[in-house]
């Protein structure tokens, strides 16, 4: 049996009121998550749609011989995508349920409960002087509710739009304590809710990234010729979230969360700008305690708490300059375990493909915009919808270095093995290893790959030193504002040293300098290391003759030395003293050369759990990897590939998941009317959007999952359409008491989907 780890990054746009349709989706993603879980520990199938994904995987297993992990470990989000990114990542950290949270968006994401109770008295003067404005949109017979509202639901937007538009003049009409209120209450909920086990296993991180715009922005130093240097203001802020390997437990506290879900969903001219004195002041009055804010607050805004001006920060909708977030999700690659083979997809939820979410200009196509379009469109509507292009085409190019860097590393291995026991005599693989003679082979495979490297050697030597600096420089600097002016002083210490002069490494390896600055601060080369022999692992148990007991425990054991290296690399740094004492204090803070000790005694025991054949493959991997590193670090100009497999992107949207109805949004979804803010002037439009996100993210998630199957791998005819199916029938019989404003929707879907395949387990949730 196959075993694969598909493994998601989700990308969730802005999309104002299409937020309940990405709810809808990110239910889906919650679901076959938890049924990878239940399937992989051998647990009872759960009821609705999460029993259908039970149902695929067996499936899989049977008749495609892949047992496949389906894993959520990369989220990303921008306005109201940010909102549904932090939930569902709060949900996969700790175990707890999406549910509670439907019942937020149907009932509280409405214009009546969101608007502002607070009135000023130019705002009640402005009221009367508002009423013809608000007749003009709501009463107006062929106006905009008429062309673009249902005749059964025009008189509760018609209603709702004149409360909108008359709540206040030149002043946000939602409320911004009021939001912030809802959002702690919805992670209330989730704690209350019963919750079942992360679904995560604990080697696996989770990272969580939400953009917001910083309004006044922030200064950022640029380093030039002449002047040397000059400051930049930056309004571009990624908040960021890291659930590390380990046990079950929150992502964050809920204040910070909630800090996040404001932020970046405050949407500018409905929301107030968002401050977080804000907060504060709702924390106060429900007497709730933030014991860590100060730590959150000077990770979150480090410029910001480095100029003493953080109650002052205003931050805005993460939309207007990153609606579409895969940047952070690209840069969280370089951390990823792989105990077994991956299939890593990056997956992004568009509700409106094509369109723009929000359009303040009136121009068409085909027509020149006019004076104030022109100027609306250069300011919302363009940086808002631009296109993924550049994201696309670097994740292409990483794709093409891990399968040109896979290339290499095979073809050498014959190479590199001959070198190897060529080095070392035939006896070494008789030999019991001990940890005295693991360190001594190290040791020896190290100078035997410089020599063998010839004067490729200087170049792999110098960029990997050079990397290893600014690592350090970044870790001395950590939390300060003076990250260049510890950079400089470091590379000068370099230099004094002499180890960057001409002859420092060459083809016979590195100064003793040299060797014991790296021997001191280069855990790079370490993790990498165990990371490769972990890759080789897991191509030997696929294979015949290797046992399953000890391969687990061998990669127990390799993730475990990981963790002890990626530990002992985020410690804080010495921050007194002249660079010399800093870096000696540091190292002895790093320890780096007795977890290396550790680590040798405990290869010892992996090595001994296995038989002739694969203790000498796994020797070989180990050894030989000084060689595979001074000829694949240069190629990715020393960047850590972890994952070492190309990336596939995947879109969910409207135009995509077409199984039941074609057509696109225009043909299913509400909450595009009113310039995307439909679905707050309507229950009926929002348990519309919500229904179909859940039956577009079945429809699109079961198909991204049989894609997963090897090459040339197919499951029986019509058993993926049969599984569909059913999803879609289990969705609308969990639903159907619940959404109690579209009857007539649920009968059409019901004609629509066609009857259930008639292996179909009973439908309803538990």
């Amino acid at each position: 049996m196959r075993e694969k780890e598909l493994r998601l990054a989700l990308i969730c746009y802005g999309g104002i009121s299409l937020a309940v349709y990405m709810h809808g989706i990110t239910k889906e993603v919650w679901r076959l998550a938890r049924a990878s879980r239940a399937f992989h520990a051998s647990a009872p199938r759960g009821g609705g749609s999460e029993g259908v994904y039970h149902r695929l995987l067996e499936a899989m297993a049977t008749h495609g011989g892949l047992e496949l992990r389906v894993l959520v470990d990369i989220l990303t989000g921008a306005s109201a995508g940010g909102i549904n990114a932090i939930f569902l990542g709060q949900a996969i950290a700790s175990g707890q349920s999406l549910d509670p949270l439907t019942e937020l968006w149907l009932e509280t994401a409405d214009v009546d409960r969101l608007l502002d109770p607070e009135v000023s008295r130019l705002s009640r003067f402005a009221k009367g002087a508002a009423v013809p404005l608000a007749w003009a949109l709501s009463k107006r017979r062929g106006g905009v509710v008429d062309q673009t509202v249902e005749a059964a639901h025009r008189d509760e937007v018609r209603a709702k739009l004149a409360n909108f538009v008359r709540a206040r003049w030149f002043a946000p009409p939602f409320s911004g304590p009021g939001f912030t209120n809802l959002l702690l209450d919805a992670f209330d909920a989730m704690a209350r809710a019963p919750a079942g086990p992360p679904l995560l296993p604990e080697h696996q991180p989770l990272d969580l990234f939400v953009t917001v715009t910083d309004f006044h922005g922030h200064p950022e130093r640029l380093r030039l010729h002449s002047p040397p240097e000059v400051t930049e203001v930056e309004h571009r802020l990624i908040l960021s979230f890291r659930k590390d390997a380990g046990p079950a437990g929150s992502l964050a506290e809920a204040p910070a969360l909630v800090f996040a879900a404001r932020a970046t969903a405050s949407f500018p001219g409905a929301f107030p700008p968002f401050r977080i004195g804000e907060l504060d002041a709702v924390l106060a009055e429900r007497a709730r305690a933030w014991p860590g804010r100060e730590s959150f607050v000077t990770a979150a805004l480090p410029r910001h708490r480095a100029i003493g001006d953080v109650d002052t920060a205003v931050l805005i909708d993460g939309s207007v300059l990153a609606n579409a977030p895969f940047r952070p999700a690209m840069a969280a690659l370089r951390s990823r375990p792989a105990r077994r083979e991956v299939d890593r997809r990056f997956v992004y939820i568009d509700p409106k493909p094509g369109g723009h979410a929000v359009r303040l200009s009136e121009a068409g196509p085909a027509e020149t915009p006019g004076f104030f379009g022109t100027i609306f469109g250069a300011i919302s509507d363009i940086p808002r919808e631009q296109p993924i292009r550049d994201a696309l085409e670097a994740l292409d190019g990483r794709s093409a270095r891990v399968r040109r860097v896979s290339r290499i590393v095979e073809a050498m291995q014959p190479q590199v093995e001959r070198a190897i026991e060529k080095a070392f005599g035939s006896t070494l693989l008789l030999l019991r290893p001990t940890a005295t003679r693991v360190a001594a082979w190290r040791a020896k495979a190290h100078a035997v790959a410089a020599r063998e490297s010839g004067f490729a050697y200087a170049a792999y030597g110098h960029l990997k030193l050079a990397t290893v600096v600014e690592q350090v420089a970044e870790a001395l600097s950590r939390g300060s504002n003076g990250r260049e002016g510890t950079r400089k002083a470091l590379w000068e210490h370099v230099r004094a040293r002499g180890l960057v002069a001409p002859g420092a490494i060459t083809e016979a390896g590195g100064t003793a300098d040299v060797i014991d600055f790296l021997r001191n601060f280069d855990s790079g080369f370490r993790i990498r290391r165990l990371r490769f022999v972990s890759r080789r692992l897991a191509e030997m148990e696929q294979g015949p003759g290797c046992a399953p007991e000890a391969a687990a425990c061998a990669q127990a054991a390799l993730y475990a030395l990981i963790d002890r290296y990626e530990e002992c690399a985020d410690r804080p740094a010495v921050e007194a003293g002249d660079v010399a004492a800093r870096l000696e204090a540091f190292a002895a803070a790093l320890d780096l050369k007795g977890i290396d000790a550790e680590a040798d005694e405990r290869l010892t025991e992996v090595l001994a759990q296995f038989a002739k054949p694969e203790r000498r493959a796994l020797i070989l991997a180990y050894l030989g990897f000084a060689f595979y590193d001074v000829a694949t670090l240069p190629l990715l100009q020393g960047e850590a590939l972890d994952e070492f497999h190309p990336v596939k992107v995947d879109r969910i949207s409207p135009e995509d998941a077409t199984t039941i109805r074609a057509g696109g949004a225009a043909a299913t979804l509400k909450g595009t009317q009113l310039n995307s803010f439909g679905a707050f002037f309507s229950r009926a439009y929002r348990e519309n959007d919500y229904l179909w996100g859940r039956l577009h993210g079945a429809d699109r998630l079961i198909e991204i999952a049989v894609s997963a199957l090897p090459k040339g791998t197919h499951l029986p005819p019509g058993l993926v359409a049969g599984l569909k199916r059913d999803a879609f029938h289990a969705i609308l019989a969990e639903e159907r008491p619940r959404l109690t404003a579209i009857e007539a929707l649920f009968d059409a879907l019901a004609a629509e989907i066609g009857p259930a395949s008639s292996v179909a387990p009973s439908a309803a949730a538990p």
